[in-house]
């Protein structure tokens, strides 16, 4: 059942009802069974079992844990640590998540490397044949929702959860299935088990916000993928140009598909009293990639930085290599090396993150440390030339220069995301660099890769109001500023986008539910 279609609608219609007229005290236990259900008719019903395993495996966990601290003093009559007992349980745990991750998404991952290497020393194409693993919807943003939960836990900072339903709850909520955000227990969870009284103006804004969204995905995901599917199917025969507008496009069609799904679901979930954290805030406004990743999957950073960055700095090996580096570069050289080598392993983990290929450990994981290192390695030498050509480095040309640089740094990353392996994708960059055909952007052979002139500018013009909005937000929230504005022209704005997306969202030949690209992830 697809978050766009008309079922869901209807399925989510009848929760929200049922939501606010039935008592308070039931509100959790009506989204934990509209939960279920709608994960029993997203897909193969048995893949529900993945994640009611994750969360029996998480909740014996804690239970464990807590068992263990509360029988602290019994243990330690009796000759035993309740430390270690504790830190065996959260092991098993991220383990049991972990392993069930790599295993489900990521077992093709190993065997295409095998054959790839194989294949490299002249052992045959093929050693190991891949398997279609039946991946349950969500498992990325379920199993790093619980293993997060269960470390704040461990370190005393969240709250227990001793009732196994609402765990359920916490890790399975419905919308959040389809492309998270990735939730944390001490700051989203224990509102899920609150009352919320029926809020007009909660319920209206999520609405509205779920308008939004929809306009996104529809109006505009779905034409740039049209443009993006021409030119990257068969890319050989659209070399230079054509390579870099399919690119741009694709960072339009994913960046409006993956936040049109994040408003979907943030506006859905407000219509519900409750409160999501953001995942996007206008990442192609940034000015270099750390700021930009601090605006893209906002949720998945926090994260990996969290359990992932911070704690490996911690360990024991990297305070060694740190007091080594210091004593053999000096501290500041050796405090950045180790940083750096940590950054790694961090953006390593982004990368296959994204998917069990080669491809998305670059695109999205390896080339952006390597854009954020060098940038800082680089930023003194930067600095300098500023200064000697007299130019003030917080005027807003150049400003606006860094965010034009990001964003053309970020899509060499979408190209190894978008392309079918990285040597495709190599071929694309170096058609890209060599081609000069820039002729086809006035000849009119930009309407010959999958929309019209009339889709075209439908296109064009969503993109400058998405634009305008985004400029918009930069000053606050839009929907509170149309709240403020008299009834008729509130009412004539939504309805406008209401008529907007109605008439002109896509629904092509052979259209069926939009499938929001990072529900695979």
């Amino acid at each position: 059942m697809g978050i766009t279609s008309f079922y869901f609608l209807v399925f989510y219609g009848i929760v929200l009802i049922l939501y606010y007229v039935l008592p308070k005290r039931w509100q959790w236990g009506v989204l934990l069974i509209a939960s279920i259900f709608y994960y029993l008719c997203s897909g193969n019903a048995i893949l529900i079992l993945y994640p009611l395993l994750a969360v029996a495996v998480s909740f014996a966990g804690i239970y464990w844990m807590t068992k263990a601290q509360e029988e602290e003093a019994l243990l330690k009559e009796r000759g035993k640590d309740a430390a270690k007992r504790r830190k065996a349980a959260l092991l098993f745990v991220i383990f049991a998540n972990v392993a069930a991750l790599f295993f489900l998404k990521y077992i093709n991952f190993g065997i295409h490397t095998i054959n790839a290497a194989a294949s490299f020393f002249g052992a045959g194409k093929d050693i190991l044949s891949g398997f279609n693993w039946l991946v349950p919807l969500g498992i990325s943003y379920y199993a790093l929702s619980l293993i997060g939960y269960v470390v704040d836990v461990y370190f005393g900072i969240a709250v227990p959860q001793k009732n196994p339903a609402k765990l359920a709850l916490y890790g399975m909520f419905f919308p959040v299935m389809v492309s998270g955000p990735i939730l944390r227990y001490r700051e989203d969870g224990e509102q899920f088990f609150e009352p919320h009284p029926f809020d007009y103006k909660q319920v209206t804004q999520g609405m509205q916000r779920m308008l939004w969204g929809f306009f996104k995905e529809l109006v505009i995901s779905e034409r740039m993928a049209l443009i993006v599917n021409t030119i990257y199917g068969n890319y050989e025969a659209y070399p230079g140009v054509y390579i870099w507008l399919g690119t741009v496009a694709f960072a339009f069609q994913l960046y409006t598909n993956f936040s049109g799904g994040m408003d979907i679901v943030l506006g859905l979930a407000q219509t519900f009293g409750l409160k999501l954290p953001e995942n996007f805030r206008r990442p192609f406004f940034s000015k270099n990639i750390s700021e930009y990743w601090r605006r893209w999957h906002i949720s998945l950073g926090v994260w990996m930085k969290e359990y992932v960055f911070y704690p490996l700095l911690r360990s024991s090996f990297f305070t060694r290599l740190s007091k080594d580096m210091r004593k053999k570069l000096g501290k500041k050289r050796g405090k950045q090396i180790t940083t750096f080598a940590g950054m790694f392993l961090l953006w390593f983990s982004v990368g296959i993150w994204h998917g069990g290929d080669w491809k998305y450990i670059i695109g999205s994981g390896l080339l952006h440390w390597f854009y954020i290192v060098s940038g800082e390695l680089l930023e003194p030498w930067y600095l300098k030339c500023m200064e000697k050509l007299h130019i003030n480095p917080k005027a807003r040309a150049v400003d606006i220069l860094r965010i034009v640089r990001t964003f053309f740094l970020v899509n060499i990353g979408f190209v190894f995301f978008r392309a079918s392996s990285v040597g495709d994708a190599w071929k694309m960059l170096k058609s890209a660099a060599t081609v000069f055909n820039p002729g086809i952007l006035i000849g009119g052979q930009i309407f010959e890769l999958g929309l019209d002139w009339i889709e075209f500018t439908i296109a064009v013009v969503s993109l400058l109001i998405l634009f305008g909005v985004s400029l918009m937000q930069r000053k606050g929230d839009v929907r509170e500023r149309i709240r403020e504005k008299a009834m008729p022209v509130r009412w004539l704005i939504w309805y406008a986008l209401l008529f907007y997306v109605i008439l002109l969202g896509y629904y092509g030949p052979g259209f069926s539910t939009a499938e929001f690209i990072y529900q695979g992830f």
